[in-house]
C-alpha cells in the first residue's frame, strides 16, 4: 500500500492540490469543472502536441493515428484518475462509455460505405470510368468541366479523397504533357468534391456525424445543394478562362467491368436506401441499416463464390499500360493474369485503418476536453460573443488550417441552441471551408502528393480569393433560399 503513495500525492500536486468536490446525487452525479486545474490544462497539452506531430506526418512518416490514439488514452487516464480519487470513478466511466457508443455508431457506418466502394474499385467500375473519360477525346477546357462535374456528384456518396484521386488519375492521363492544366484542374477537383460532399449525409464524416446526431433529417441537408454548386461553380468559372484551349491526343484504351460490378453499384444504393428507411421511419440508427445493406454484398460475394469459374473474373483490361502508367489499376491484378475470386473481406481487410483509428483518437480527445469543460467555454465564446452566423462562418476558415473532423465533433459536444438554418449553415462551411488551401482537406493533401510538381501549395493559394469568392456565395445564397429555416 505505501507504495501507491507516491503516485496518489503526485497526482494530487498535479491536480493542483485543490480539486473541486462535486455535488452527490441519488442518481447521477454532474462532471466537474477541470479547465482551471493541472488536469486540464495536462489533457489539453496532450492533445494540442498530438496534433501538431499529426500536422508533421509526411515530414516525419509517423501514421497519425498513433500519436492521435496515445493523446486520447492519456487524457481518459487523467479524468479516470481524477474522479477516482473524487470517489467517483463511475461518472468518468459512463462518460466515456458515452463516446465510445457515439464513434462505434460512425465507425460501423464507415466500414460498410468503405467496403462497397473498395468492392466496387476492385470490380474494375472506377478504373471503366476513368477510361471512358479518356477515350472521349475531350478538350482540356471540356475536361476540366467534366471532371469537376463528376468530382461534385461522386463525392455526394463516396469520400472526397477517393473521388478527387479518381479524378485527378483522369486529369494526369490526359495532361501528362501540360502540367498547368494539371494543376488548374487538381484545384477544381479539390473544391468540387469538398462542396459535393456538403449536401449529402453521406458526403462527408461531418455530415454523417450530424445527420446520426439526429440534429438534421436525411433530406434537410438537399437544402444546401445550390449553395454547394455555387461554391464550386464559381471559382470554376474564374479558372476556366486559364486552362489550355488544346485537345489532347486520345487514347486507345478498352472499356470493360469485371463480373458483377454493376450488381454491387445496384447493392451500394440499395443499402442507402435501407439506411434512409431504418433512421427515417423506424427511428432506427442509421448504422444499423448500413450494417443490414452490408449483409446484401456478403451474399452476394457467397454467390460469386459458388459462381466462380477459372477465367471467368478477369481484371479490366486498360490496353497498353506500359506507356500510361497512370492508368494501372491499383485493387486488381494487371491484365492477362487471373483475378482472385471476389471475397468481400478481402475489401475490409484493404480499409484505410489508420484513417478509421485517427478518427478514433479524435473523437475520445475532444469527447474528454468536453467532459473537463473546455468546449462549454469555446461554445460561450463562439455562439455567445461572436453569435451563432459569426461562429459558423468563422467554422469554415479554420478549417482551412485544420481538420474538419475534430471542429464539427467540438461543435455537436457543445450542442449550442441554434436554429436548423445553422446547424446547416455550420455543415456548409465546415465542409467546404477546406477548399481555401490545398492543407485544409484530405483530398488536397492526397492530390499534392499524386500529382508532385504540377499541383502544390502555391498552385492552389493562386485560387485562393476565386474559392474565397465561392465560400461567400455559398453562405449567401444558403441565407436566401433557406432563410425560412433561421
Amino acid at each position: 500500500m505505501t507504495r501507491l503513495l507516491p503516485l496518489t500525492a503526485w497526482w494530487l500536486l498535479l491536480a493542483g492540490f485543490s480539486l473541486p468536490v462535486a455535488a452527490e446525487t441519488a442518481t447521477e452525479t454532474p462532471a466537474v469543472d477541470l479547465t482551471g486545474h493541472a488536469v486540464g490544462w495536462f489533457a489539453l497539452s496532450a492533445f494540442a502536441l498530438a496534433y501538431v506531430v499529426v500536422v508533421l506526418e509526411e515530414v516525419i512518416e509517423l501514421r497519425k493515428s498513433k500519436p492521435m490514439m496515445l493523446a486520447a488514452a492519456l487524457i481518459w487516464v487523467a479524468i479516470a484518475i481524477s474522479y477516482k480519487l473524487l470517489g467517483q470513478p463511475e461518472v468518468a466511466t459512463r462518460a466515456v462509455r458515452h463516446v465510445v457508443l457515439e464513434y462505434s455508431e460512425l465507425l460501423l457506418f464507415l466500414i460498410v460505405s468503405i467496403a462497397y466502394v473498395n468492392a466496387m474499385d476492385e470490380r474494375g467500375v472506377f478504373n471503366s470510368l476513368r477510361a471512358w473519360l479518356i477515350n472521349l477525346g475531350f478538350s482540356y477546357r471540356q475536361l476540366f468541366w467534366v471532371t469537376g462535374v463528376l468530382a461534385f456528384f461522386i463525392s455526394s456518396v463516396s469520400n472526397n479523397m477517393t473521388t478527387a484521386m479518381l479524378m485527378c488519375a483522369v486529369v494526369m492521363a490526359v495532361g501528362k504533357d501540360d502540367p498547368r492544366f494539371v494543376g488548374i484542374a487538381c484545384v477544381n477537383t479539390v473544391v468540387a468534391a469538398n462542396a459535393g460532399g456538403a449536401f449529402c449525409p453521406f458526403g462527408d464524416i461531418t455530415t454523417l456525424m450530424v445527420w446520426q446526431k439526429g440534429i438534421l433529417d436525411f433530406w434537410a441537408f438537399f437544402a444546401l445543394f445550390i449553395p454547394s454548386l455555387l461554391n464550386f461553380l464559381i471559382p470554376a468559372a474564374l479558372m476556366h478562362f486559364a486552362v489550355p484551349r488544346r485537345r489532347p491526343a486520345p487514347l486507345d484504351t478498352p472499356v470493360t467491368l469485371e463480373r458483377g460490378a454493376r450488381r454491387i453499384v445496384l447493392l451500394f444504393l440499395l443499402t442507402i436506401l435501407t439506411a434512409v428507411l431504418f433512421e427515417n421511419y423506424l427511428s432506427l440508427p442509421a448504422a444499423i441499416g448500413m450494417m443490414a445493406g452490408f449483409t446484401y454484398l456478403q451474399f452476394f460475394s457467397y454467390f460469386m463464390q459458388l459462381t466462380h469459374q477459372e477465367g471467368t473474373d478477369m481484371p479490366v483490361s486498360l490496353g497498353d499500360t506500359a506507356h500510361h502508367p497512370e492508368l494501372e489499376t491499383t485493387t486488381t491484378e494487371k491484365a492477362g493474369e487471373r483475378a482472385p475470386r471476389f471475397d468481400v473481406f478481402h475489401q475490409l481487410a484493404s480499409m484505410e485503418w489508420d484513417t478509421l483509428l485517427f478518427f478514433y483518437g479524435i473523437v475520445l480527445c475532444v469527447g474528454g476536453l468536453n467532459f473537463i469543460g473546455y468546449l462549454t467555454l469555446a461554445s460561450q465564446f463562439l455562439y455567445g460573443d461572436l453569435g451563432a452566423t459569426g461562429a459558423n462562418i468563422l467554422v469554415g476558415l479554420v478549417s482551412a488550417l485544420v481538420d474538419n473532423i475534430p471542429v464539427v465533433y467540438a461543435i455537436l459536444s457543445m450542442n449550442p441552441d441554434m436554429s436548423h438554418g445553422q446547424w446547416l449553415l455550420v455543415t456548409l462551411t465546415a465542409g467546404v471551408g477546406g477548399s481555401l488551401l490545398s492543407v485544409g482537406s484530405a483530398a488536397g493533401v492526397a492530390l499534392m502528393g499524386q500529382a508532385k510538381g504540377a499541383y502544390t501549395f502555391l498552385t492552389h493559394l493562386r485560387w485562393a480569393p476565386a474559392i474565397l469568392l465561392g465560400y461567400a456565395s455559398a453562405i449567401g445564397a444558403h441565407f436566401l433560399i433557406n432563410a425560412g429555416s433561421f
